[in-house]
């Protein structure tokens, strides 16, 4: 499969006062490829939803791209999204790449009905020749997500928040995008509207044959849904690897962490808990920045930043356990 996506040495950091920063994301390449379902994993605060606007090109102030590249593999040419401009970049949204946000059942604009946010948003980003063929749209994917048409008169106050989070997973994919990014589009709902979102997710991907980033804190929902999982601590990528292979096998501590955090049925043992808080990320320190939260950390983890490397095909990590 060709690769999508190619993040070169990003930089993104939050300006906080005149010569001070938050290091958000910081010196961070990844590659996604089509068809791909990858996940990006960490706790709150550890760069990922930054990272995730910044592959989307939606960099505002006080968010500040200091270096790096953002290039999409669109028809075969290479096109660096951070450098384009606010028109040629909104020709691009909805049709090549689309973004749920946070909380993203309540994105939708309280005074407008539901078809009325739906024709809005195709008009804005696709030519129509008639009310009839945005309307045939609509229809083929309430029928794919599982909405009844009588939503489209409805509200969005109307509707339970299961509905609503189908309702904006079938607004980002009514054009048929080859990108879609997902930032925590399971939060706020219970345990059976998380997984029917998830099934419901898959089941579009599929079906379209898209590339799907999902942005969670949750590895127990990225294990369901995910090919390949990226863990992100403090700013920086420390492992990424296909998702079977991190689950039987962590390589780094703090993705064994995180997994160990996961409740297991029936398991009464006591889980291994985080020492000490993720490091300023106003002044990172020098070498691993899990170097100080680390059971296996020794001097030389505090002397120099640790390179994210290849160790496997397919499998990257950052620790001078694994031949860095």
């Amino acid at each position: 499969m060709k690769i999508l996506i190619e993040a070169e040495k990003l930089k993104a950091y939050y300006n906080i006062d005149l010569n001070r920063f938050v290091r958000a994301v910081d010196d961070v390449s990844l590659s996604i490829k089509e068809e791909e379902i990858v996940g990006i994993a960490g706790e709150s605060g550890c760069g990922k939803s930054t990272l995730l606007k910044v592959l989307i090109a939606s960099v505002n102030p006080p968010l500040t791209m200091l270096e790096g590249k953002v290039l999409y593999n669109i028809d075969g040419e290479k096109i660096d999204i951070l450098s384009l401009d606010k028109n040629r970049l909104r020709d691009l949204r909805w049709k090549v790449f689309s973004f749920i946000p946070q909380n993203a059942m309540n994105s939708l604009n309280p005074v407008s009905k539901i078809r009325k946010i739906f024709l809005e948003t195709i008009s804005a980003h696709q030519k129509i020749e008639d009310r009839e063929q945005a309307e045939k749209l609509i229809e083929d994917i309430f029928e794919k997500t599982g909405l009844s048409k009588k939503f489209l008169g409805f509200y969005p106050v109307q509707l339970s928040g299961g509905m609503k989070q189908r309702v904006v997973v079938a607004l980002a994919t009514i054009l048929k995008p080859k990108m879609i990014f997902c930032d925590e589009p399971t939060s706020g709902l219970d345990l059976i509207s998380q997984k029917n979102i998830l099934q419901l997710l898959q089941e579009l991907q599929k079906e379209l044959k898209n590339m799907l980033v999902l942005v969670s804190h949750d590895m127990g929902i990225l294990a369901q849904a995910t090919d390949r999982i990226i863990i992100m601590y403090a700013g920086k990528i420390v492992e990424s690897a296909p998702t079977k292979k991190i689950f039987e096998e962590p390589y780094h501590p703090y993705t064994n962490a995180l997994i160990n955090l996961l409740p297991v049925i029936g398991d009464k043992s006591r889980k291994i808990v985080f020492h000490g808080t993720p490091p300023s990320l106003i002044n990172p320190p020098k070498g691993c920045r899990f170097s100080r939260r680390c059971p296996f950390s020794k001097s030389a983890c505090e002397k120099e930043g640790i390179p994210l490397v290849k160790v496997e095909p397919d499998r990257y990590v950052a620790c001078l356990r694994f031949g860095v």
